[in-house]
């Protein structure tokens, strides 16, 4: 079946009959729903041919006074994304079962997948600000509703935030209909445009702050903490995982090949940014006690040197920061579950209350190390040749690509000093009497874990496969641009 639309329905169709659910019942529903959302991916991968050409495209008139039409296909680039999505969603729904969620809960995940999915095959802008908008109604209510403390306020920013940044994408998007003369809004029509250098640079900085907020890079970067944090345990999965992807999707998909002069002029200051917030997030995770606080953090610092990747402009540093994008997203998911089993053994998140925890919980302890040295980029596990490619593209950019590289490095060290440490004041040490009793992981919980554990392996030592589905779409990339 090669029709891309069913990967959207299908995703709309489950939100409405979960919706309609209100037993426990809705939890396996859900699941089984989203195990044949992926199912259905597997014959677009299958079928994928890994060349630079857009596939299995469609298109249909959508508002026709308006010249306005729906497009969706697959790429290179899109195509991982997409994967990405499609088998992350039924692990975080997996991880949901401990915790009474119904129907209304897996609706507005599945109606949030259907947006995800949307904004990575849209070839076109309006499909693409629909799924981008489509995406963030749902994790709305997802936190603010099922989240802990102070989470009106919290998601409250969290929403200004990232509807701002959609406003200035809107205007931009609107400027660039205009500019049409056929009033299209396809991406093959928008990335052909001749615009003035001073259209450019307006336009690079609308579209450049709507996905820097999503990432988060620095200093767009203030909401996330805070809703990482009092978010229930899925909704921090989805935002980390999954939807912060869509920001460097963005980078990737519209922002380079829409305003390439733009880009170079300012790619020293979109890396000067990106490193910052790869330091200034690592600095912070040194400091903070809370667990979950802690890779909040940890995540705005990997994110960092991901984008900075993208902005070198090398073949190794756009693949990098696609196999990372990837990496990131099934380390982090593993590492907000780990410590959401955690917290819902011994009530505690501070890692000063915890310690010794691998003597009553040996199995948790050993899918912890596995996931934890994938973060750090440990070779042989899934970070380190996303890491290395990073790197290595970075240190290729001309004048300062030393010092960006150097800078950038440091995730590695302080990651490894920040996520060693979280280890051992949870799983070392003496165990505090008030935890004789904890039970280590079984079923459900096993199954979430081993599936990302063997994925941080398998992806660490055989990383040809993503990186031979990206590699002529994003050397196609860098000709449009340079």
């Amino acid at each position: 079946m090669d029709n891309l639309f069913i990967l959207l329905l299908l995703p709309v169709v489950s939100a409405i009959i979960l919706a309609f659910i209100n037993s426990n019942a809705s939890r396996w529903v859900a699941f089984v729903l989203s195990l044949l959302q992926l199912i259905l991916t597997i014959p677009f991968l299958c079928q994928f041919v890994p060349d630079a050409s857009i596939q299995f495209a469609q298109s249909w008139t959508w508002i026709a006074n308006l010249g306005i039409e729906f497009k969706i296909g697959i790429d290179g680039i899109s195509l991982p994304m997409l994967l990405l999505t499609n088998g992350l969603i039924p692990l975080i729904i997996l991880s949901s079962f401990g915790h009474a969620k119904k129907g209304n809960f897996y609706a507005l995940i599945s109606f949030m997948q259907a947006g995800l999915v949307l904004v990575f095959i849209s070839l076109d802008a309006f499909s693409f600000y629909v799924g981008w908008e489509a995406a963030l109604i749902p994790i709305y209510f997802i936190c603010a509703l099922w989240g802990e403390g102070d989470r009106i306020r919290i998601n409250l920013k969290f929403f200004i935030y990232t509807f701002f940044g959609s406003l200035l994408m809107l205007i931009a998007i609107i400027y660039l209909y205009q500019q049409t003369g056929a009033k299209d809004l396809s991406w093959t029509t928008l990335t052909s445009l001749t615009l003035t250098d001073a259209s450019q640079r307006w336009i690079f900085w609308a579209f450049f702050v709507a996905f820097a907020i999503k990432i988060p890079l620095f200093p767009f970067h203030t909401w996330q903490p805070d809703t990482y944090t009092h978010a229930p345990a899925a909704g921090t999965m989805l935002l980390s995982g999954i939807m912060l992807k869509m920001g460097i999707f963005g980078l990737l998909r519209w922002l380079l090949p829409l305003v390439p002069s733009a880009v170079a002029s300012y790619a020293h200051v979109a890396l000067i940014l990106c490193v910052i917030g790869v330091v200034y997030g690592s600095i912070i995770a040194f400091k903070i006690k809370d667990a979950k606080r802690l890779i909040a953090y940890s995540s705005i610092a990997h994110v960092g040197l991901i984008s900075a990747g993208i902005f070198s402009f090398t073949q190794e540093g756009l693949q990098g920061a696609i196999l990372q994008a990837v990496n990131h997203g099934i380390s982090v998911v593993g590492l907000f579950f780990i410590i959401d089993i955690i917290q819902n053994r011994t009530n505690v998140r501070n890692m000063t209350d915890l310690g010794g925890l691998a003597s009553k919980m040996p199995i948790l302890a050993t899918f912890f190390l596995i996931i934890l040295m994938g973060a750090i980029g440990l070779p042989l596990t899934n970070g380190f040749i996303g890491e290395f490619l990073l790197l290595k593209g970075i240190f290729a950019v001309p004048e300062y690509g030393l010092w960006y590289a150097v800078f950038g490095g440091t995730t590695l060290i302080f990651g490894a000093i920040y996520m060693l440490r979280l280890f051992q004041k949870t799983m070392l040490g003496p165990l505090d009497v008030a935890y004789q009793q904890v039970s280590d992981v079984k079923g459900f919980e096993v199954l979430v874990l081993l599936i990302i554990s063997t994925l941080v392996i398998v992806l660490g030592v055989f990383p040809n496969g993503l990186l031979h589905l990206s590699e002529a779409s994003v050397g196609q990339l860098l000709q449009q641009i340079k």
